[in-house]
This record gives C-alpha cells, sequence and structure tokens, in this order.
C-alpha cells in the first residue's frame, strides 16, 4: 500500500504519538485531526502543517476519502464509541489502551473489527519496550523453566499528576485505575507467561485522594493551593483531587490465576513517593526480576545438570531514543507494518480485550468483599 494517512480522534495527551507517523520515509503521514478542545490545534498544525484537516466533530474524518486509518487517542470512555465508528467506516485503527472501560465495550469493538474486515492495534507500548522484551525472549527460552508464580509491583508516584486532577478520578469515566494503569501490567502478566487470567480476586480502597472539596474546584482558584498535600498541580489537569466526586481507589491488589496453573499478584499504588515498576517471574528453573528504575533484568538460575544452570545473567540496556522507551517509535511502526506488509501485530485485539476483563473484574472483587471472581471467555468472533 502507498502512504497511509492518519487522522487522530483526541489530539492531546496522548495523541502527541501520532508525531511518529511523520516520517521522513514516505510509508504515512498525519492528514487530519479531531478534538473537542482547541488548546492542542496550534501545535498540531505547527508539526503536520498549516493545511492539516482539523474539526471538533470526529465523524468528519470518517466521512474522508483521503483518511486510510484512524488513531483513537481519545480519553478510555471515548474508545469505544470512536473505535466502532472508525472500523464500520472502513478505517483501519490503533486503539490506546485500555481498549474499552468495560468487557463488553471491548467485545463490541472487536466484533466491529471482525465485520470491518479492516486492521486493529491496541496501544500496549509495553511490548516495545526493550527491558520488557529481553525478559520475554528470556522466558521463551525456557531459561527459567515453566513460570509458576508472578509479582509484580507499580509505583506510582505521579498518581496525582496522572489521575486525580481530571476525568481518570472517576468510576464513571475509567471504571477503575486497574484499566487506565494497570492494563499495561496486566498485559505484560499475560504476554511473558503465554496465558490467560482465568480467576481474580481483589482488595483495594481510596486511601489518600477523594475527600469533600466542591467538584468545581480547581487548583488555580483554590486558597489551600500552597498547603496541598499533593504537589502535583498542571494546567491542563486542574480539578481538585480531593474532590467528592473521586471514586476510584488509589490503591489496588489482585491476585490472578492463570491457564496452566500460573499464580500472579499485581499490587498498584498511587500516593508513592517514587515511579518505578518492579517484575518478578518464577519458574520451574530459576527467577527473572527487572526493575525499571535501574534498567536491569537480573536472571537467577537453580543448580543443576541442565545447560542453564551453569550461570547466572545480568542485562543492562542500553539507552534508547525515543518516547515511552523508546516504545513509541517502534509501536507506531509495527501498526504501518501490519497495513502495509500484513504482518501480524506483537498485541493483538483479543490481548486487549483480556487485560481490560481481568482489570473490570478485579475492580468488581474489590468493590464487592473481595469474593473471586471469573474471568468471561472471549466471544468466537474474538479468537
Amino acid at each position: 500500500m502507498d502512504k497511509i494517512r492518519i487522522g487522530v480522534i483526541g489530539i492531546g495527551g496522548r495523541g502527541t504519538i501520532a508525531n511518529q507517523w511523520k516520517r521522513d520515509d514516505g510509508r504515512s503521514a498525519v492528514v487530519a485531526g479531531a478534538d473537542v478542545t482547541d488548546v492542542y490545534v496550534d501545535g498540531f498544525k505547527e508539526l503536520h502543517g498549516e493545511d492539516v484537516f482539523f474539526t471538533h466533530d470526529y465523524r468528519e474524518l470518517l466521512e474522508r476519502d483521503d483518511i486510510d486509518a484512524i488513531a483513537v487517542t481519545s480519553p478510555d470512555f471515548c474508545h469505544e464509541e470512536h473505535a466502532v465508528a472508525a472500523l464500520e467506516a472502513g478505517k483501519h485503527v490503533f486503539c490506546e489502551k485500555p481498549l474499552a472501560i468495560t468487557i463488553e465495550g471491548c467485545d463490541h469493538i472487536l466484533k466491529a473489527w471482525k465485520d470491518a474486515g479492516t486492521r486493529l492495534m491496541v496501544g500496549f507500548n509495553m511490548r516495545h519496550m526493550p527491558i520488557f522484551r529481553v525478559m520475554k525472549r528470556t522466558a521463551d527460552e525456557g531459561v527459567i523453566g515453566d513460570i509458576k508464580a508472578v509479582w509484580v509491583r507499580h509505583f506510582v508516584g505521579e498518581g496525582g499528576n496522572f489521575y486525580f486532577h481530571d476525568w481518570h478520578a472517576t468510576r464513571e469515566n475509567a471504571t477503575s485505575l486497574l484499566l487506565q494503569k494497570g492494563s499495561h501490567d496486566i498485559d505484560m502478566i499475560h504476554w511473558i507467561c503465554g496465558q490467560y487470567t482465568e480467576r481474580v480476586v481483589g482488595m483495594g480502597s481510596l486511601d489518600f485522594f477523594g475527600g469533600d472539596k466542591p467538584n468545581d474546584l480547581t487548583c488555580s482558584t483554590c486558597d489551600e493551593t500552597d498547603t496541598c498535600p499533593d504537589v502535583y498541580k498542571v494546567e491542563k489537569r486542574q480539578q481538585c483531587a480531593f474532590r467528592q466526586e473521586v471514586d476510584v481507589e488509589d490503591h489496588d491488589m489482585i491476585m490472578m490465576r492463570l491457564g496452566g496453573g500460573i499464580k500472579a499478584t499485581y499490587l498498584q499504588c498511587q500516593y508513592t513517593p517514587d515511579y518505578r515498576r518492579n517484575y518478578v517471574f518464577i519458574g520451574t528453573k530459576g527467577r527473572m526480576e527487572c526493575d525499571t528504575k535501574t534498567g536491569k533484568v537480573e536472571v537467577l538460575t537453580r543448580r543443576g545438570n541442565d545447560p542453564h544452570f551453569f550461570t547466572d545473567r545480568t542485562y543492562h540496556l542500553k539507552p534508547v531514543e525515543g518516547t515511552h522507551g523508546g516504545a513509541d517509535p517502534v509501536i507506531t511502526t509495527d501498526f504501518l507494518d501490519m497495513i502495509q506488509k500484513g504482518k501480524e501485530p506483537v498485541a493483538t485485539p483479543l490481548a486487549g480485550r483480556m487485560s481490560v476483563a481481568v482489570g473490570v473484574k478485579g475492580a468488581e472483587s474489590v468493590r464487592n468483599g473481595n469474593v473471586p471472581m471469573d474471568i468471561p471467555e472471549p466471544p468466537e468472533y474474538a479468537l
């Protein structure tokens, strides 16, 4: 296929990933954008040209014959509407994670994808980060044997900045931060283990954010800004993080039973002083661990006669260029390869659905007395 012409729904925030499709090799170009606000229009046109089409109504993008693909980078609660509409219009779709904020929403998107016959990719950029690709390859090579246990800790040091000063902080808009933030990590567990979750149980609470402040209070109008316990107050996210409507948990813990008898835990806290991820995979022959702060992957093996047992390994990740740990340039190229070359994407649409399903059911467990929840089987058309 010739140059892929891309329209972006939601040009601010995560919409900046579309900058990667402005390429010197002529494979793609961003030709249009849609957003409900004009805040990001000047920057959008500065990068992609004054003639780039812009509208407040995303439907106008879908009506254009000069757009081949749509990047859905709008807020999470809009993904289902925008992705389904784009697929029904015959466009290829890149949909930022989470695929949707309900299981039914994910299945709706997958049905539209199957009916459309076009291509769909989920924005799981962590699958393209070098540190996790090293772990995936190590697991696939059998270095640590059959994985039996997984421990993942996510220290979200900027939880206020990312999630509690804007729309993410309500269940109506986000369902749970097990989707918005956790879908990455749940997907990593699934990907590296090669199995999906079958049952989940969770505990969690709203410990730090939320409170009794008015819902219309903003940081710029608050007389307590200088003494506020949350330091993250930025121009584009102004809603008070301690307002009454906040109802998503800022501290979640879930345990998962995956296929093959694998047991996994995922712990997420939105008010830690540092930002990092720590992953541990334990198998029948050894253990591997990574920490995104140090950029190292350590592989320890048990003593024995297997050649894998002869030595331990430490991988020191080299610096890479590009946003999101070098993943954004790679995943956007993967999207082009999927359309132009027929290459299967690293992350399938089904993977997007399954990570959301775990987040949804994990949140249900948290909010219903910590009872175990079975993950609904995907519909046949999603397989």
